[in-house]
């Protein structure tokens, strides 16, 4: 749910949504905490006999799926981060160099050590909504995405899953919103937000009608139509009184999103987002799928 508090695109929009850098750091923490250790433990059983990998991350943010992800490949990576925001790119660049053990400026990117890791990092600003055969050219192992999937199409999932089969590669998506949400105390209202908040996600974010809350989905099930072998794990956010900042913020995007539908009155909206949360569960799956529908995974 990588939109809902700091998207600053309309819901008609015609450009990939963007997002704060400020945004993007807050997630960081919960989304880490979040990640199902079974799916991530299948991606590394997967890449465990391989001396080197390369990846794609698709749209990348500030380079935290490169930074979680990292530790359960080889030795030996290359990743090729793509984002459609340039100062996203300047942000990935920076964090992951105050990130890693060290950082070196290379001739397309950065070279990075974390402890006994070598990462190649290459940028490429892209929109994938009209370019994602550009951002997998280099035909990647891994392609890799975090809370990306309910801001694109139906359409969009389909076209990549017949890529990432066109290439056999296999595919790791972590985090992607699916659908459920759970505010502490709960209020009447919370449901009528809620789904206010749904029909807003699932406007034109850039890729046509977004999935939503039906983009988990819509991946297991075009990955399997593709022959892709799928594992799928539950990945929520549990937030609670530590969490404050994010749980705020993600109030105030969600009524904005809900006030912006029409769907829900002023003061029904004006009420709910008084109410003082100290915890909420936000729903997210995370998927590895390999190609060769009996491949073990």
């Amino acid at each position: 749910m990588k939109n809902a508090p700091t998207k600053d695109t309309p819901a008609a929009s015609v450009a990939p949504a963007s997002f704060s850098r400020e945004w993007l750091q807050l997630r960081e923490g919960a989304d880490n905490a979040a990640r199902n250790y079974d799916i991530a433990n299948a991606v590394s059983a997967r890449f465990a006999l391989r001396d080197q990998v390369s990846v794609v991350d698709l749209g990348c943010g500030t380079g935290a799926n490169l930074r979680a992800t990292a530790s359960l490949l080889p030795n030996t990576q290359s990743w090729l981060l793509v984002d459609s925001d340039a100062s996203l790119l300047d942000a990935a660049r920076d964090m992951l160099s105050r990130w890693a053990d060290s950082a070196d400026a290379s001739k397309d990117g950065l070279v990075l050590t974390k402890g006994h890791t070598t990462i190649n990092v290459e940028f490429a600003n892209i929109n994938l909504a009209s370019d994602l055969d550009r951002a997998l050219a280099g035909r990647p192992g891994l392609i890799t995405a975090s809370a990306l999937f309910d801001l694109v199409s139906e359409d969009f999932i389909r076209k990549l899953a017949r890529a990432c089969a066109a290439i056999n590669a296999a595919f790791y998506a972590v985090l992607t919103y699916n659908g459920v949400q759970r505010w502490s105390p709960h209020r009447p209202a919370d449901n009528q937000i809620a789904s206010a908040f749904h029909r807003h996600q699932m406007g034109d974010k850039g890729f046509g009608p977004a999935a939503g809350p039906m983009a988990a989905t819509h991946l297991a099930d075009q990955f399997r139509l593709n022959g892709f072998s799928v594992l799928e794990g539950e990945s929520p956010w549990v937030l609670g009184r530590n969490d404050r900042m994010l749980i705020e913020e993600l109030v105030r995007g969600h009524a904005m999103a809900a006030g912006e539908t029409g769907l829900v009155d002023a003061k029904s909206i004006e009420t709910w987002i008084k109410v003082q949360r100290n915890g909420a569960q936000i729903g997210h799956t995370d998927m590895f799928a390999v190609p060769g529908a009996s491949s073990p995974l």
